[in-house]
């Protein structure tokens, strides 16, 4: 599920630290002015440096110092999984955790969401994809007085308001220190990033006078560059410190070889065609640090280097079945990934995720380099096909088990590995295959749309339903998850027109259960629109086949659950009840849970309605629990107001009010408040204007307000807290 974590009590999602943090003090500090909302600053700071300078870790730092001066948060957004232009925007509503279900643009969603909002963006790695960051930037600050963004980058975003701070090399000893004792030496953070990774490689590794001298002068080859530093210091390993300098000295050249070297791609040009900046500017470093980089490259082992090459396809982490699956081929057997996988983890090439051991990353940088090797290889194309291939299976074994009991496992999974499907997505979309393509937006794009990424979903489904795709089982999923996809984002007009031909297509294929399955899309479209009785007539009619294991029996749970939700609506709650258990029976025996907590949901609804507050309470925490392990806001947005009616019922009117805020919250991340529904939307209306009359127009107003300030961690806690006590009963 999502990495979203209160910072110190703060909201927010920003990563813990795992690793010790040196120096910069003076960077920090003057990070912890201009981040004051208070000091009157610019809303854009901006950490520019080159790559390995250390920008991510120096923005977390400062943001995780700043967090209690924002009350709605301090988000961190890691652009560096992206591929491509385009998807900023959705990074930072993942960020968020806004299941942002609407079809406007996102930026407008985003605007809107965080106009009255006091918080901090950090957008990290900016540079492949600049002019999405600061068009984001340009749109955003003028429509949110309280946001401010910090952003880490190679190059300065342009905007008139940015504040730069360079962020520099860290900085070494000088010589003339190796004259003073060495009790007494300043050592320079550059040596102690260099001591501190060194003990990790060699334990008991320790510095004295001459092991200091030799360590400095090894920083010193490295231009102070904290990459390049733990990256030589993971060598220690398998060097002494006095093999490790002498062999940097024979591999990286000086500051002055630098200069005299010709202008190209790397270094970049000045204004007149001269070289970029020397010694004290970015590119050089650059420079360095791609020759270090380079240097640990010579240092590997032939398959080494060749895994690490592989290993450049990925975006946001991997595992170990991957890397067999993708990376192994020709010189490189499957039996050999495990042990290259560890020595690349020894020598700090491959890093390990901060929480979970048994996924893996590599830094940009040394990524970029591994993705250079990879095309020098020729390997490109063929690795990226491959990458497709294994996160294509993984969608279609993910749609082949989604009605069963390891329902919850595939969407975590699909969470976790979002960044590498979309990167395979993007694959697909880009290679001459329809066929490829239109199975893949298919199996994933019905896994988007039941994880609460619906606009994944629509933009792949968009992009090969547009392309005349041919017909069959594939082309039936696809129209059948985009017509889901706008049911939920409460697009009614597409909604119509997708189950139209979803329907068309299903009587081709000649499928029963694709047929029944069609149902969902059509009865729930005529639901929401508030014709209630074709709805029925609608979803009677579904052919109650034998449930299937895959998708298509996941459809039809969700024709019953459309039945017995237009008998909600209609306030017939004994029927209503009799097909949500239904659904709860057969969700139970086949152990999965995302058509279950609707159906507890409206088993809810009945007990309210049939007066059992005690039991409306419990069937709907239980199902905004479920819900919620499965990332499913609608679901959760539903089920609070049916709390809110029985709270407000059992007397504590100031618990509904709060409720019915947090609920709403909820609503507006969804984008179209209760999918456009003009039943859901009266009965919401007449909801607030009850518990309003039961508590008075002030005391509704302060406490609407206290749920509205509740972040979607604190939201769902109170929600699924204990029973309010009932008319008669003491209170806590």
């Amino acid at each position: 599920m999502p990495e979203n974590r209160a910072v110190d009590g703060w909201p927010g999602n920003l990563p813990a630290e795992t690793r010790s943090f040196v120096g910069r003090s003076r960077e920090l500090a003057r990070l912890a002015r201009l981040l004051d909302p208070a000091g009157g600053h610019e809303p854009l700071v901006t950490l520019v440096g080159t790559g390995g300078v250390g920008k991510t870790r120096l923005a977390l730092r400062a943001a995780r110092r700043s967090s209690p001066q924002y009350p709605d948060g301090v988000w961190f957004v890691e652009l560096s999984p992206l591929r491509a232009r385009g998807p900023v925007g959705f990074a930072v509503v993942e960020a968020l955790r806004l299941a942002d279900q609407s079809t406007s643009p996102v930026t407008e969603v985003l605007a809107e969401w965080l106009a009255d909002k006091e918080a901090l963006i950090v957008l990290d790695s900016c540079e492949h994809v600049l002019p999405d960051c600061a068009g984001l930037v340009r749109a955003l600050l003028p429509a949110a007085p309280g946001l401010r963004f910090l952003t880490t980058t190679r190059e300065p975003l342009g905007h008139p308001s940015e504040l730069r701070v360079e962020v520099s090399p860290l900085p070494v000893n000088p010589p003339e220190a190796a004259a003073r004792p060495a009790w007494s030496r300043d050592r320079g953070d550059a040596l102690d990033l260099f001591a501190q990774r060194a003990r990790e490689a060699r334990s008991g590794f320790v510095l004295d006078g001459a092991s200091a001298d030799r360590a400095a002068a090894v920083c010193r080859r490295l231009d102070g560059i904290p990459l390049a530093i733990e990256l030589a210091a993971a060598r220690l390993r398998d060097l002494s410190l006095a093999e490790l300098d002498e062999r940097l000295g024979e591999r990286l050249p000086s500051p002055l070889d630098l200069l005299a070297a010709e202008p190209d791609e790397e270094l970049g040009e000045g204004p007149g065609g001269e070289p970029g900046e020397g010694p004290g500017g970015g590119p050089l470093r650059h420079r360095t640090l791609r020759t270090a980089i380079g240097w640990s490259h010579e240092l590997c082992a032939p398959l080494e280097r060749l895994l690490w090459a592989r290993l450049s396809v990925f975006s946001g982490g991997f595992d170990l079945p991957a890397a067999e699956d993708v990376c192994a081929g020709g010189p490189l057997p499957t039996g050999r990934i495990t042990a290259l996988l560890e020595r690349l983890v020894e020598q700090s090439i491959v890093l390990r995720h901060r929480t979970d051991g048994s996924r893996f990353h590599l830094l940009d940088s040394v990524r970029e380099f591994g993705g250079d090797w990879l095309r020098a290889l020729g390997e490109e194309r063929a690795l990226r096909l491959r990458h497709l291939g294994h996160y294509g299976r993984l969608a279609r074994s993910g749609c082949a088990e989604w009605n069963t009991g390891r329902q919850v496992l595939w969407c975590e999974r699909v969470i976790t590995e979002h960044a590498n499907l979309r990167t395979a997505m993007d694959c697909a979309l880009s290679e001459r295959d329809a066929p490829t393509a239109l199975r893949t937006a298919a199996d994933m794009g019905f896994l988007w749309r039941h994880c609460g990424y619906l606009r994944d979903a629509r933009y792949c489904l968009d992009r090969v339903l547009t392309a005349d795709p041919e017909p069959g089982p594939d082309l039936v999923r696809a129209l059948w998850a985009r017509g889901a996809v706008a049911l939920f984002q409460g697009d009614l007009d597409g909604a119509g027109r997708w189950a139209a031909v979803c329907s068309v297509a299903s009587v081709e294929q000649d499928d029963p259960v694709a047929v029944a399955a069609t149902a969902y899309l059509t009865g729930s479209h005529l639901l929401l629109l508030g014709r209630l009785d074709e709805a029925e007539v609608v979803l009677r009619e579904a052919d109650p086949l034998p449930v299937r294991d895959d998708w298509l029996g996941s459809a039809q749970l969700q024709v019953r659950l459309a039945l017995s939700f237009s008998y909600v609506l209609s306030g017939d709650f004994v029927r209503a009840r009799a097909v949500a258990e239904e659904v709860r029976e057969e969700s139970a025996r086949r152990g999965e849970r995302w058509a279950g907590a609707f159906a507890d949901c409206f088993v809810a609804q009945a007990d309210l309605d049939a007066g059992d507050l005690r039991a409306a309470m419990r069937g709907a925490r239980t199902a905004i629990a479920g819900h919620s392990l499965l990332n499913s806001t609608i679901g959760v947005a539903l089920t609070l107001d049916v709390l809110a009616s029985a709270v407000v019922a059992s007397g504590d009117g100031l618990r509904a009010a709060r409720l019915l805020a947090v609920g709403q919250r909820l609503w507006e991340r969804v984008g179209r408040l209760h999918m456009r529904s003009p039943d859901l939307l009266s009965a919401r209306r007449a909801r607030a204007h009850l518990v309003r009359g039961k508590i008075g127009h002030e005391a509704y107003t302060r406490a609407y307000a206290q749920g509205l300030a509740m972040s979607y961690e604190r939201g769902i806690a109170y929600a699924v807290g204990d029973d309010p006590p009932l008319p008669g009963t003491p209170g806590p």
